[in-house]
């Protein structure tokens, strides 16, 4: 496998031949909610680049019984096919400046919500026990791999939705390319190990989560603490209470100011359209949930069993996920290119699109002509 490459961008105008169109550890207890809160409300963006043509549909599928909604653009397009995928809190809506300018370059572009986000279905957790990855796998996967309540929100259910998706949406024989950022990069990354062959070309991560939370990333001393402040938010009203006072405009605001390095691009707007989804039935006890599954496979761990071709992108500017932490993952065999993204945040699809874009066009192009050989 070719060496990771460190790059600071790159651009690929154009269509596609043949197209017919840090958070740190935690230090105290104490420091556990405001944590919570930046991990949960990940940027997602209303308002799509101006001038793009193609037009994006807004639609649901049926999977293990379960309303998921995904956007889907560039109909008609037989460029190769790109599926979004979002990060914790988000859905679909955080890909709008990319989805209609893939599709316009000629992509099949999709972006999905995640069983429990956006306006897919949220299940009771532990409540489906017939779409849990894990229940699947049995045996398969042990100890700290397993979400230690087994309520069916991990990233084994949800490598199982994408690779469902892939087969019965997208439909595409040649493959398909995953973009996806924060814990969706863990998601997809668990999907292309997975998949059968040829089924996922490659992996493009956005500022992927190194899951500060997860046993294996805590003290001794951590784990203990941690653990009963999650039981607490998670058990009794007081977690339901957190939920209501940070799901708040001026709260929400303030921390997207946190999580992007350009402040401009927070609006009233794109506030709007975090909170909206955040406050669908069932988000609470989705987003309590999740800040309890302190295991699950680690990012490491699926880059070093992988042979899909994998990019990076990591912006300089992270204030959850620190560049500094996450460049060893250019090690990997798998990860063909690091690209240190500068004056960005959190998640730059949204931030810097502009940058993203041609980013994506090109790691699309990369991927599907090395599948054919070339």
């Amino acid at each position: 496998a070719r060496p990771a490459r460190a790059m600071a961008g790159a651009a690929l105008p154009g269509r596609f031949p043949g197209s017919t169109a840090s958070h740190q550890g935690l230090l105290a207890p104490l420091a556990l909610p405001a944590l919570l809160l930046l991990i949960f409300l990940n940027p997602a963006s209303a308002v799509a680049t101006p001038g793009a043509r193609k037009a994006v549909a807004d639609l649901t599928w049926k999977w293990k019984g379960f309303d998921i909604r995904y956007q889907r653009a560039g109909e008609g397009n037989d460029g190769p096919s790109v599926v979004l995928v979002h990060g914790f809190g988000g859905n679909a809506d955080h890909w709008r400046q990319n989805t209609p300018v893939l599709a316009d370059a000629g992509l099949r572009p999709y972006a999905i919500d995640l069983l429990g986000y956006g306006y897919s279905s949220k299940p009771a957790p532990g409540s489906f026990p017939h779409a849990c990855g894990e229940v699947r796998r049995g045996e398969a996967v042990q100890g700290t791999d397993r979400h230690p309540l087994g309520s069916g929100y991990s990233f084994h259910t949800w490598a199982d939705q994408l690779l469902a998706f892939l087969d019965e949406v997208v439909q595409d024989p040649r493959g398909t390319a995953f973009v996806c950022n924060s814990v969706g990069s863990v998601a997809a990354l668990q999907a292309a190990l997975d998949g059968r062959p040829g089924a996922v070309r490659g992996c493009f991560l956005l500022d992927p989560s190194l899951r500060m939370l997860h046993v294996r990333r805590q003290s001794p001393l951590q784990v203990p603490l941690t653990s009963a402040l999650q039981t607490v938010l998670r058990e009794t009203p007081l977690g339901q209470a957190f939920f209501n006072q940070v799901a708040k405009p001026d709260t929400v605001k303030a921390v997207l100011k946190q999580a992007y390095h350009r402040e401009e691009r927070v609006t009233d707007e794109l506030v709007e359209c975090i909170l909206r989804p955040g406050l669908e039935p069932g988000a609470a006890r989705v987003f309590l949930d999740f800040i309890s599954y302190s295991g699950g496979p680690l990012p490491e761990d699926l880059l070093a069993r992988l042979d899909t071709p994998v990019w990076i992108g990591w912006g300089e500017e992270d204030p959850w996920e620190p560049i500094a932490q996450g460049r060893a993952y250019a090690d990997h065999p798998c990860v063909r290119r690091f690209i240190a993204l500068p004056r960005v945040g959190h998640c730059p699809m949204d931030e810097a699109p502009e940058l993203l874009n041609p980013l994506i066009l090109e790691f699309v192009q990369e991927v599907f002509k090395e599948g054919e050989g070339a």
